[in-house]
This record gives C-alpha cells, sequence and structure tokens, in this order.
C-alpha cells in the first residue's frame, strides 16, 4: 500500500490496469500497488491524459460536481466564472469543476461575422485578437461593409466588431467631409485662336457612399473630366477679353453643368471659381504694353484736367485784384511778408536793399495825393 495526498483545490483521478476507477477529493488516500493517480486542478477545464472526457463525465461523482457545456457547430460561448468573463469557448463539450465555483454560458451564432447586440462590448478587449476583426470608422467617415465581396450596409463612425468566421470581412471608406478638386493647367484654344492656361477648383461631397463606388469607376477622374470638358465647352465659345472680362460667368456657367451630372455622380457640388487664366508670354507683354498706355493716357488727362483748374483759378483770382485795390494791396503786403521771411538782404547791380526800396513803394503809395 502508498499513500497519496490530494489538496484542497485539486481533484484526482484513479485508474487501475489503465481503467479509469473513481474520482478522488481532497484529502489523504491509500492505494494498492497497481493503482495510479492523475492529480489535476479544480481551476483548469476536466480533462485528462489517459482517459476522454465522456468516459470520465460517465462517473456520478463527477457529473455532480462539474458544469458541462456542448457547443454546436457555428457557435461559441462566452463563458463566465463567478459572474466575471473567462474566456471564449469554440464548437465542442466543455466540462468545469462547479462544487466551489458558479459557471454560465452565453451561446453565440459565428455563422455569420454580425456580432449579436446581447455581446457585450468590453469582452473583446479580453478574447483573443484572432477571435474577431476590428474596424475603425472615424467621424468624419463612412465604410462599406463586405461580406465575400458583397455590399451587406454602410457602417458609420466609431468601432465595430466582427467575428472571424470563414466569411472575409472587408471594407471600403469614403470621407464625408467637403473635398476639392482642382483641374490645373488646362490648355485651351478661345474663339479668336488664343492658346490660354486654366486653373480651376470645386467642392463637392459624396451623398451616396454605396453607389458613388459600386457604379462608378473611379468616380473621382470622372468629376475631373466633367469639369474639363464643361471648361473646354465654354472657353471654346469665348473670345480672350470676353473672358477676361467675364470670369465669374464662366464659373457660374461651370458650376451648372456639374450640378446638372450630381444624380449621375452621387455627389453633391457646393461651389466652384475659376482660380487663374495664364496667358502666352507674347499675349500677356502685350496685355502689359497696352495697359501702360492706357494708364498713361489716364494720367496725361488728370494732368491737364488739373493745370486747366489751376490757370481758371489764377484767372479768378487776377479779376478780384483787379477790380478791389484793397485787396491787391493786401497781396502785396503777403508777398513782401513771405519775402521776409526767407531773405535777409537781396542787392541788385550794387543798388540799395530791395526790400527798403518795397517798403518805401508801399508807404508812398499810402500817403493821400
Amino acid at each position: 500500500m502508498k499513500k497519496i495526498i490530494i489538496n484542497e483545490n485539486q481533484k484526482g483521478f484513479l485508474f487501475k490496469d489503465g481503467s479509469f476507477v473513481r474520482l478522488l477529493n481532497s484529502g489523504k488516500h491509500r492505494l494498492s500497488g497497481k493503482s495510479r493517480v492523475e492529480i489535476v486542478s479544480v481551476k483548469e477545464p476536466l480533462s485528462s491524459e489517459r482517459c476522454e472526457l465522456d468516459t470520465l463525465l460517465c462517473d456520478n461523482e463527477i457529473a455532480k460536481q462539474t458544469s458541462v457545456i456542448e457547443i454546436a457547430e457555428q457557435q461559441a460561448a462566452l463563458h463566465y466564472v463567478n459572474g466575471k468573463f473567462e474566456e471564449l469557448l469554440q464548437c465542442g463539450k466543455h466540462a468545469f469543476w462547479s462544487d466551489k465555483q458558479r459557471h454560465e454560458y452565453q451561446l453565440v451564432d459565428i455563422s455569420t461575422p454580425e456580432v449579436d447586440g446581447t455581446v457585450p462590448r468590453y469582452i473583446f478587449s479580453k478574447l483573443p485578437s484572432t477571435a474577431y476583426i476590428k474596424v475603425e470608422v472615424a467621424e468624419y467617415q463612412k465604410a462599406r461593409l463586405y461580406f465575400d465581396q458583397k455590399l451587406i450596409r454602410i457602417l458609420d463612425g466609431g468601432t465595430h466588431y466582427f467575428w472571424n468566421t470563414d466569411v472575409q470581412v472587408s471594407v471600403g471608406y469614403v470621407d464625408t467631409r467637403l473635398t476639392q478638386m482642382a483641374v490645373c493647367g488646362q490648355e485651351i484654344m478661345t474663339q479668336d485662336k488664343v492658346g490660354i492656361r486654366v486653373n480651376f477648383v470645386c467642392n463637392y461631397r459624396v451623398t451616396d457612399y454605396a453607389r458613388v463606388h459600386t457604379e462608378i469607376d473611379d468616380y473621382k477622374e470622372q468629376l475631373h473630366v466633367a469639369a474639363q470638358l464643361a471648361m473646354r465647352d465654354y472657353v471654346g465659345k469665348q473670345k480672350l477679353d470676353e473672358l477676361l472680362a467675364n470670369k465669374e460667368e464662366m464659373s457660374e456657367y461651370i458650376l451648372d453643368r456639374l450640378k446638372q451630372k450630381e444624380s449621375e455622380f452621387f455627389v453633391e457640388f457646393v461651389d466652384a471659381g475659376v482660380k487663374d487664366i495664364i496667358l502666352p508670354g507674347e499675349i500677356r507683354n502685350i496685355m502689359n504694353t497696352v495697359l501702360i498706355a492706357e494708364k498713361r493716357a489716364q494720367a496725361n488727362v488728370i494732368t491737364r484736367r488739373e493745370e486747366v483748374a489751376s490757370t481758371r483759378s489764377l484767372l479768378n483770382t487776377a479779376k478780384l485784384l483787379d477790380e478791389n485795390k484793397t485787396l491787391y494791396k493786401l497781396k502785396e503786403l503777403e508777398c513782401i511778408e513771405r519775402i521776409c521771411q526767407n531773405v535777409n538782404n537781396l542787392n541788385i547791380n550794387g543798388s540799395e536793399d530791395v526790400l527798403s526800396r518795397l517798403i518805401n513803394l508801399m508807404q508812398s503809395g499810402s500817403n493821400p495825393a
């Protein structure tokens, strides 16, 4: 006989001649020489290296002390121990010691990647990454969800989880923000045969996130071509001078043409405008020359107008002085005052001081005859 001790958190499987005999609970046991004991922890699932699980479960004592769940194909089970999530159980039969712990199970359908709304979201942070697929969609995005390349639905912003099954899960993202499209450096011939380059911009946003990809091949390129054609159609019917004078009209025309195609492209055009019209070097030099000539002519007109106004003012002043002797004398005094402020002595041909002569003249003119 030999003695064996099984601890409190352990169980023992008694085997004799290779066959399972019975369950041994914690305590001290005496065994015969041909008996063997396999000791297992009660915190681990019920299993044995020496026999099958079904064989162990046939024992009444083991059946009373275990919790058993059998999971069918295309199913999984969320395993909770004492109210706390423990693990995700896959297809098959599982047994756990229940004499000291409470085991609960939540069956979930994994025949499709869709996650049942009853599955708590926090569970996924505790699962291995191979058990699920995580899809993150930004607030300014929409995502097209595909199962085996078949469109299922549109996902809004947020984090979405899907079971990792035989079904292939893929997503395609669409930006919902206002998007700018630039059509740069388009070389176009005007009606009067002048080659110009036009830079054009427009803003749009996608309205149908699914059809814009399923029914249109590269919708951004299609929008670009539509804008190019509208620009060529307008510029080709306008002369250069008209085009430069009516840039706003050109912008409105192109925007109207693009809006006519909104339902076709599944987008909404918000605004559009001509950014630049670039002229050839020779034409640009000619226009600069014309502009300089026009500005010079305008400057000459202004100069002549000011000269005429100044002459007219002098004529009016002379008439007033001629009609009013007192005003004439005051004007003389103003002139003398200005001279005296800037000149101390002024001599001509060695004669007496000119200022003194002017004063004498004024004094003699003021005496009565």
